[in-house]
């Protein structure tokens, strides 16, 4: 993996500057496209993970993935590649990017996931992540993610990283998860997954 971001890197260099004036659009600007490249070997063209920690991104709030990539590029959100790609795009970049993904289609539930009795705690998930959990516009403006079929993996890591201080990006995500057992975090993970 590391040698394919290396190689979507090198891409990006050596992708010409893009000297006409105006919106970047990745599907006649070679650099941003380019660079658009580096983001699906990991999230998908389509936003669909490649790897179970990695977060499904088509078909979320576009204002959410917006902030996230700010949170990346400002440092209020750590991980090891994300910080890096988000300083590579251009602020108009980053909003165009955030619209791409928003636009893909989430994916289908597999046949093999199975719907579980809701856990103890769930409801208090509802609150900002709606009913259905498909993710819910907040009194500020900003969408709260979907979290239905979201990956069980990264379900549990986001949780845990919350509960441990290390994702600070959300105070209230924080304090919730702190005040959750391991155990309770994971069954909600599980039961959000199998949505």
């Amino acid at each position: 993996m590391r040698i394919q971001i290396a190689f979507g890197v090198l891409v990006v260099l050596a992708a010409p500057a893009h000297a006409a004036q105006g919106v970047p659009d990745p599907s006649t600007d070679r650099e941003f496209s380019a660079k658009l490249s580096v983001c699906n070997e990991c999230h998908g063209a389509n936003g669909v993970r490649r790897n179970a920690i990695i977060p499904v991104i088509g078909g979320q709030p576009e204002n959410y993935l917006l902030k996230q990539l700010h949170d990346f590029e400002r440092g209020d959100r750590h991980d090891e590649v994300m910080p890096w790609m988000a300083k590579t795009l251009t602020p108009q970049e980053l909003g165009i990017a955030a619209a791409y993904f928003a636009k893909q289609r989430w994916p289908a539930r597999s046949a093999a996931a199975a719907s579980t009795p809701p856990p103890p705690g769930i409801a208090v998930c509802q609150a900002c992540h709606a009913a259905d959990f498909l993710g819910a516009r907040q009194a500020d403006g900003m969408a709260a993610p979907r979290l239905a079929g979201q990956g069980y993996e990264y379900l549990v890591e986001a949780m845990r990283r919350f509960a441990e201080g290390e994702r600070k990006n959300n105070a209230i995500m924080t304090n919730m998860m702190a005040a959750m057992s391991p155990a309770e975090r994971d069954a909600i993970a599980r039961y959000l997954s199998g949505l």
